[in-house]
């Protein structure tokens, strides 16, 4: 050792690379069992239905305005599907109640109905109910503006 200039000294104080990497796999295997065990849920997911029933609607109105011509929204209750503008007909999950509110313009028979969009942006209006068996949500379309919102039904 020179007069004055010490040696560096190995530390014993901190983390190798090593046990870092070792840590994090067993916290990421930890978390995917406590992910992948979660129990399904036994109800549909009501809000994702009714999240994409209401862009699905606000589709339609953007496509009317867009091509400036009437753009429909059909809701077909007995075999839960829809159909948006000229779309493909979507599926709805089969266990959750549907109830449609039109006008009677609007419905082709008892089972079949629909909301259409103008190229202005309005709309015949219109409400559809779903419902879980614990929650019901409104997916509803104001008649003059076009309108979409989703709201809870107490």
């Amino acid at each position: 050792m020179i007069a004055g200039i010490r040696e560096p000294r190995q530390s014993d104080t901190g983390f190798t690379l090593l046990e870092l990497l070792v840590v994090l796999a067993i916290m990421g295997f930890s978390l995917a069992l406590i992910v992948g065990t979660r129990m399904p849920l036994s109800r549909p997911n009501i809000d994702a239905t009714a999240a994409e029933l209401a862009a699905q609607l606000r589709l339609a109105r953007s496509g009317a305005i867009v091509d400036n011509r009437r753009t429909n929204f059909v809701l077909d209750l007995a075999t839960h599907r829809y159909q948006a503008g000229l779309g493909p007909a979507r599926p709805l999950p089969p266990a959750l109640g549907l109830q449609l509110t039109t006008i009677a313009g609007e419905r082709q028979s008892a089972e079949t109905g629909g909301i259409g969009f103008n190229p202005d942006g309005s709309s015949t209006g219109g409400r559809i109910i779903l419902d879980n068996g614990v929650r019901r949500v409104a997916v509803g379309v104001e008649w003059l503006t076009g309108r979409v919102s989703v709201a809870d039904i107490r």
